[in-house]
């Protein structure tokens, strides 16, 4: 398929002939650098610049530069580039769109990556809402700041800007300019040591010297918050570098230049090509066993590399740190041992260190095989359990700065039903059954039948073995039931979107503690108990109550028209008020009690023996007992989180359930793991107070901390977000109040739920008495 200029007449009509001998004269060219689909894509995009009315030279523009464009990061990103331009017509003039697209080739030069370019625009948006009479002096910068800057580091250095000058023009246009001292000192901040494509060429032909063939690379974007770069990766053949990296220095060395870096990781990377020649199976290894034949595998295409370049051995040493000193976790020793496998020199006398050297040194005949590593690491795996150290993937990494991700050499075998059913294997999705008692004991087939069973019967309630051993078949044997999964949106406050169906919300069984806590925390406030009783008595619903001395009312008040007659006849003033009104005084509340489950609740109260998550377990059976006594409808609930497709949601009471010894077995029974993602948390909570016919609905969350999560740097992100979701569930009627234990949190939580709606918790210790009271004056 070709595509000729001729076919598109009646689309380029109304072009003005200065712009269709443009388009001529550039038609050349672009027909080298586009694919027919492409061709198609930048003559539509010249039609649809021409409808914007905003004049010739904008048209020029992108005729002349979008070629450019596509030749620098490939065509896929040219209908990005025409959305961005179109969607900024209607908040700034064209000549600012004019600017960007001439500026376009600059960026897609520096960055180098369709997929940072494709940032680089979304940035773009975001800051003309944020700045918009900053964008215009930048992009007339641009060259120089990408000079300096990553892309990472210039949304940093923006962004300032943006915030610091919101409402002084003539400031934000200075500092854009790079004519403010403000934004000089952030430039110097930002800025990085070694751009990667600065130094791209010299790597590839160092790499190419190396071993007498081309390897790709790609630059990835830094990291917001941390301001570093990912970790370096292999993908599709692809080197996946940093975009920027820093000088490396350890004390009493000298510093290793951000060249060098690079040149030690990109050799590293390539070495894992050069020497992989089919991958490591993954299956039937744990987390530990993977890290540790990791570092085998490292170990062993540096020593082939090695033998064919000895230099290579001195570059890789000195970007090694770890020392025999360093013996907290699991990942030290791991950092140790690649130390102790790649530098002759370096001592260290553990003895699985040890282990780890002898063993690597009798495979040295055996290493063009790369089951040796699988083979070594397992051992010393086993190995490395004696020393009762415990294993964390998140923290337990490599810290050598050169070294990747590892992601490369290993193999995940997954499932497939096409092949499976070829094979003869039944690939039926499993049924979910509900039977009655009669059924499962009469009926069901196979007892034991595993994850795989075909059918899946399940009773409407548990199911106890004829002797009376006080524990049902679940708890003896049965596995935790898993819940569907709970999606929800989550509010991007910089794109101003919403991301569908962003967050997991699972809801998991909650484990049942020893009773005596609960037992224990009723005697210890006992005092506070009592003195809530008359509280307590005022608030409970008095029923159908009569209103007496109204004027106007439902019925005669027999004994005040009596009073008024004998006035009469005495000659007094009557009182008019005879009548009487009969009121229905009930409460029409439910409420929600949701806590915060994470880690940071484990820790000790200042100044005294207990911890946050026990002395929050102590506020909320006070409550309970209280809300119990009133009569109001209410459920406890608890959340934690491990990312956004992990929110963990423990239901410990329900709205339906009695305030006995289940429920507070399981408040008993309650720990503190994992972050704090509170947005997809009142949501969900929310959704269960929707579902509640009370006229007023009550979510009372407590909390130690701000929102935040394993994967989300930006802090702003998650509180963003939980403002949203507070607004989302008042939309079911839905009243939300915070009560932090965070001395800090004023800095914040009247942002999320509003000026009235939060109690900060000054001394921790009185939570327990404050909670009850707060509830009594909530619900009033």
């Amino acid at each position: 398929m070709s595509i000729n200029l001729a076919d598109y007449t009646e689309l380029l009509e109304d072009l003005s002939p200065h712009s269709q001998e443009a388009l001529k004269a550039n038609w050349h060219d672009a027909t080298k650098v586009f694919s027919p689909r492409g061709l198609d894509t930048y003559l539509k995009g010249v039609a649809a610049i021409r409808g914007l009315g905003k004049g010739d030279t904008l048209i020029e523009a992108w005729i002349v530069d979008a070629p450019q464009v596509a030749k620098e990061v490939g065509e896929d990103v040219i209908g990005d580039l025409l959305t961005a331009a179109l969607s900024l017509a209607s908040r700034t003039s064209g000549s600012v769109i004019e600017l960007l697209l001439a500026t376009a080739p600059t960026a897609a030069n520096r960055l180098g990556d369709a997929a940072l370019f494709i940032n680089y625009l979304q940035f773009i948006n975001n800051l003309i809402a944020q700045a918009p009479r900053g964008v215009r002096p930048m992009l007339d910068k641009l060259e120089v700041l990408f000079q300096q800057l990553t892309l990472g580091g210039l949304r940093r250095w923006a962004l300032w800007g943006a915030h610091a000058h919101r409402t002084n023009y003539e400031e934000q246009i200075r500092y854009f300019s790079l004519e403010s001292k403000d934004s000089i000192a952030m430039l110097q901040k930002e800025r990085k040591g070694t751009l990667l494509v600065d130094v791209q060429r010299r790597i590839n032909m160092y790499l190419r010297a190396l071993w007498a063939r081309d390897f790709f690379m790609r630059p990835t974007a830094g990291d917001f918050e941390s301001r570093e770069g990912y970790k370096p990766y292999i993908e599709d053949y692809l080197l996946h570098l940093p975009d920027a990296l820093d000088d490396f220095t350890l004390e009493g060395q000298e510093p290793v230049s951000g060249l060098e870096l690079y040149r030690a990781t990109a050799a590293h990377c390539a070495a894992h090509m050069v020497e992989t020649r089919q991958p490591i199976s993954a299956e039937a290894l744990n987390p530990m066993q993977m890290a540790v034949i990791s570092v085998i595998e490292d170990a062993r295409v540096e020593a082939l590399t090695i033998r064919r370049f000895p230099g290579m051995k001195q570059l890789w040493c000195k970007l090694h740190a770890a020392t025999p000193e360093m013996n907290a976790s699991m990942g030290d020793y791991l950092n140790r041992l690649a130390r102790a496998l790649l530098d002759d020199s370096y001592v260290d006398s553990d003895p699985w260190i040890a282990e780890g050297r002898l063993l690597f040194a009798q495979a040295q005949e055996k290493l063009d095989d790369n089951h040796t590593s699988w083979e070594i690491g397992v051992q010393l795996a086993h190995s490395f359990a004696q020393k009762r150290i415990p294993f964390n993937p998140r923290t337990d990494v490599l810290t050598a700065v050169y070294r990747d991700d590892n992601r490369y050499f290993w193999e995940f075998e997954e499932f497939d039903f096409n092949k499976a059913a070829s094979a003869g294997y039944d690939t039926v999705q499993q049924v979910r059954k509900y039977v009655n008692v009669m059924e499962m004991v009469n009926e069901v087939e196979v007892e034991g039948a595993g994850d795989d069973a075909q059918e899946v019967w399940v009773l409407p309630t548990e199911l106890f073995p004829y002797e009376d051993m006080g524990k049902s078949w679940n708890e003896l044997e049965g596995k935790e039931p898993l819940s569907d999964p709970f999606h929800y949106s989550e509010w991007d406050y910089q794109i101003q979107l919403e991301r569908p169906a962003w967050a997991t919300v699972q809801e998991k069984r909650a484990k049942s503690g020893d009773l005596q806590i609960i037992e224990d925390i009723t005697t210890q406030y006992k005092r506070e108990i009592h003195r809530m009783k008359f509280l307590l008595d005022a608030m409970q619903p008095q029923g159908v109550q009569r209103i007496r001395k109204l004027e106007d009312g439902d019925e005669i008040d027999i004994n005040a028209a009596i009073a008024s007659f004998i006035d009469i006849r005495l000659g007094n003033q009557p009182d008019p008020r005879i009548m009487m009104r009969s009121v229905r005084k009930v409460r029409d509340f439910s409420i929600l009690v949701l806590l915060d489950l994470s880690e940071s609740t484990n820790e000790t109260v200042q100044g005294q023996e207990y911890s946050v998550r026990e002395l929050t377990q102590q506020a909320c059976v006070l409550l309970a007992d209280a809300i119990n006594k009133v009569g109001d409808p209410f459920a406890i609930h608890g959340f934690c989180s491990d990312g956004r497709h992990d929110v963990e949601y423990y239901r410990f009471k329900d709205f339906d359930q009695q305030w006995d010894d289940a429920p507070k077995a399981k408040l008993a029974g309650m720990t503190g793991q994992l972050s704090t993602r509170m947005g997809a948390a009142i949501r969900h909570a929310g959704h269960h107070l929707h579902l509640q016919r009370s006229a007023k609905r009550l979510l009372i969350v407590i909390t130690d901390g701000e929102p935040a999560d394993v994967d989300v740097r930006d802090p702003q992100y998650l509180r963003a977000d939980t403002k949203k979701a507070v607004e989302e569930v008042a939309k079911f009627g839905v009243i939300t109040y915070c009560m932090s234990l965070d001395p800090r949190a004023d800095n914040y939580v009247s942002r999320i739920f509003g000026q009235n709606n939060f109690m900060v918790v000054d001394h921790v210790q009185r939570l327990p008495e404050k909670l009850p009271l707060l509830y009594a004056g909530l619900t009033r």
